[in-house]
């Protein structure tokens, strides 16, 4: 049992189980009936991503600086006590289930999901 960080809209995985979108928004243009279908997202988890402000911040992170200060910004929206149940709730059914959490953007290295990955993991989830 593990969890898959992947990007959405990427095919899924075997045995992949329930894919979560750990996104702000649900996909522009996509029904809700298709995000599934389209191998977006099974479930919409926001409470896990960046908050629209620091969104933002991150779309103009164009240097390391810049980077660095989007991911300590996100570590500590994820402090919060919210997000930082559904945190330790996800580490925990890693355990359990597999699943995958993901967001749309190409590159994992720039993407929240990589700082989501490390928070899983110091959560001690599983991870595949």
């Amino acid at each position: 049992m593990a969890i898959r960080v992947v990007r959405l809209g990427s095919p899924r995985a075997p045995d992949e189980g329930v894919r979560i979108g750990t996104v702000r928004r649900p996909p522009r243009g996509v029904p809700k009936a298709e995000w599934a279908s389209r191998d977006l997202y099974d479930v919409w988890l926001p409470n896990v991503a960046p908050s629209e402000a620091l969104l933002k911040v991150g779309r103009a992170a164009d240097d390391e600086r810049g980077w660095r200060t989007f991911a300590a910004r996100y570590r500590s929206e994820m402090k919060r006590p919210e997000p930082s149940r559904v945190l330790d709730l996800l580490a925990a059914l890693s355990h359990h289930a597999n699943f995958s959490v993901g967001c749309y953007c190409v590159d994992e290295q720039r993407c929240h999901r990589s700082v989501l990955r490390q928070l899983l993991l110091e959560r001690g989830a599983a991870l595949a």
